[in-house]
Parts: structure tokens; sequence; C-alpha cells
């Protein structure tokens, strides 16, 4: 249920980029007094009814465990869960790992064993466990290696690759454009029906790999048509379809699986703050690559520009081959013990190192 809707989150959030090429595409067709604000203004609808939509969700089970509203938990979970033994397992899950015992029932307890604020921002940055330690690192190293790796300079300036391409009809680059949102919704939804049944870390870095190519072959494209006094229609032809190759690898793995890696691997008592600061580092990498991209493109040319995302998505499989262990089958309460060992190699050495340090 959690990776359901961890991936279902990332569906609807490409659907509506998918909407928003369309609506552009649509709107394209008006005058241009007209259509800019529609497509700027159109993006009120969404906004209202996801404002309508906050009103009526309900709170977190884990958190209202934590506060100690056991009743209201367990409503929610029965809302949440395919029957009531797995709602029940579920509640029972998350007590024990907020410190409450099974056999309470009541439906308002007194949570002594809570972490204040401070205390878990300590936690976390100041006097962090090897296993935390890791955590963190693996948490804000792959939400900055999402974006580092260039996704939204590829999908907020596809308009501008493809005219640097060669692509000179506005037409054209908005339905290219459309492909674009097309084909990374398309891939989220293949990415939900296979991220339990592969594996957390094996989706990551294929995704990883065929990111890396596809920068690879759009560095050398972008460098011949930037050498060459004609567009030759097969460089055209084969950016775009390397864009979209891009767009499909990197949503079968580093898209959605950052989302869902980084929310199960902290334990309950981290995981609100550990999520918030990976989100901050996310955001913050978005911005500078959003914000720097064309100066790139004019300071070490488009080609190049896609050489350094190349480089750094290369750098960003490595950290993930060596800093994230797989978290398949595993729920938010144990997670913690799959951490603390670097050395990854492959499951098993995974496990031999949890072993080595539950005996320390």
């Amino acid at each position: 249920m959690f990776i359901f809707e961890n991936v279902i989150k990332q569906v609807f959030i490409n659907g509506g980029i998918l909407l928003g090429y369309i609506s552009n595409y649509a709107f394209s067709k008006m005058t241009l007094k007209l259509g800019w604000r529609m497509m700027l203004g159109i993006g009120a609808i969404p906004s209202i009814l996801l404002t309508v939509g906050v009103l009526v969700m309900p709170e977190s089970p884990r958190w209202l465990v934590m506060k100690g509203r056991l009743g209201e938990a367990r409503i929610v979970l029965n809302k949440t869960s395919d029957s009531k033994e797995e709602a029940q397992q579920r509640l029972a899950d998350i007590k024990q790992a907020a410190g409450i015992p099974e056999s309470c029932n009541d439906d308002v307890v007194q949570v002594t064993k809570q972490s204040s604020g401070n205390n878990v921002w300590k936690e976390l940055f100041l006097y962090p466990t090897p296993a935390i330690r890791h955590i963190l690192i693996a948490a804000l190293g792959i939400y900055c290696f999402q974006q580092a790796s260039g996704v939204d300079a590829v999908v907020l300036y596809s308009p501008r690759i493809f005219e640097k391409a060669g692509m000179t009809d506005d037409t054209h680059k908005l339905l290219a454009t459309v492909a674009v949102g097309f084909v990374k919704t398309t891939f989220i939804l293949v990415a939900t029906f296979m991220m339990d049944r592969v594996g957390r870390r094996p989706m990551l870095l294929s995704s990883v790999g065929g990111m890396v190519v596809s920068f690879l072959i759009l560095g050398i494209v972008f460098t011949i048509i930037e050498q060459s006094e004609s567009k030759p229609m097969w460089a055209i032809g084969l950016s775009i379809t390397m864009v979209l190759v891009f767009v499909a690898t990197f949503s079968i793995g580093a898209g959605p699986i950052t989302w869902v890696y980084s929310a199960e691997i902290f334990p309950l008592r981290l995981r609100a703050q550990g999520v918030a600061a990976g989100v901050v580092v996310n955001r913050i990498t978005s911005g500078v690559i959003t914000m720097t991209f064309l100066s790139l493109t004019k300071a070490i040319t488009v080609g190049g520009t896609f050489f350094l995302y190349c480089g750094i998505a290369a750098t960003g499989g490595l950290f993930f081959y060596i800093a994230l262990p797989e978290t398949r089958g595993k729920t938010l309460e144990d997670m913690e013990a799959s951490f603390g060992n670097f050395k990854l190699k492959s499951n098993k050495g995974v496990q031999n190192g949890n072993a080595k340090l539950t005996q320390l």
C-alpha cells in the first residue's frame, strides 16, 4: 500500500505535466494576447481542487499513533487496508515502533517516549549512529542526484532543445513536447507494476544506465549539429529519440524510486524531518539545474551540457551502487537494520554486513 501510494502520486504529477503540455498545444492556436494568459491561468483549477481535497484527507496513522490517538489510527487503517486483519497487523507494527505495548487497546493513550523536534534534528545531523548516518547520506544523495542529472532541464526546456536540434515549426515543437509528457507518464505506470517484482536497486541502477547512455548520445549528436553548417535530418530524429529514451529510463527508476526509497528507509521517529531535509535538497538542486541550463548551453554548448549531465548521472549511479541497499519486502519498522555498511556488492553482502553489526 505504501509503495502504491507513493508511485500513484508520481503518476498524477506526471499526468498533470502531460495535461499541461496538451493544454499549451491547444491554447497555442489562440491569439498571442489570449493564449499565454490561458496557459498560465488554467493552472489555478487543479490548485483549487487540491485545496478542497486536502480538507478531507485523513491524518497519517503513524502520526496518530505517535500522538497516542490509537482509535483514530485504527479507523484510518481500516479504510486503507484490504482487510481488518491487515489493518490490525499494521497497527501492531506501528505501535511497536512507537514504544506502545501491543496489549494497549485504548482509543487514547499517554505516549511518554517521544522525541522532540530538536532531539530529532540532533539525532539526524549531530549525533547519528552509523546506521542513521548511512540512511541520511543515502536519502540526501538520491534526492540530489535525481535532479542533478538534469531531468528538469530536459522536461522544461524540451522545446528549446528540439529547436537547437533543427526543429523550427512551433506546432511540431509543442507536439514533441507532448510526446515527452506522454512517455514520462507511461513509464511511471510501468514502474508501478515492476517495482515490487524487480526491486528498487536493480531498477534504479538500470535507470541510471539508460540516462547515461542517452545523455552521451545527445552530447555527441549536438556536438555534430553545432559543428555542421546544416542540420541533418538523422541528427534531429536521433536527438528527439534520445530525449524520449532519457525521459523513459528516468521515469522507470530514478523518478519514482527516489520518493519511495527515501520515505521508507527512515525510522518512524525520524521520518518526517529526514524526508523534509531530502526534499529541500531536491528542490534546491532542481532550481540550480533549471536556472543554469541556458547559461551552460551558451558557455559550453548544448553538447557540452549534455556531456556534463552524463558525468553527473554516472557519478550518481556509482553512489547508488555503493550506498543504497535493497529495501524491497522490508517494513518501515525493520528498515534500520539494513544500513550501516557501505560495502554493498550484493544483497548477500548486505546481509553479512548486518549480521556483523548485530554481533557488535
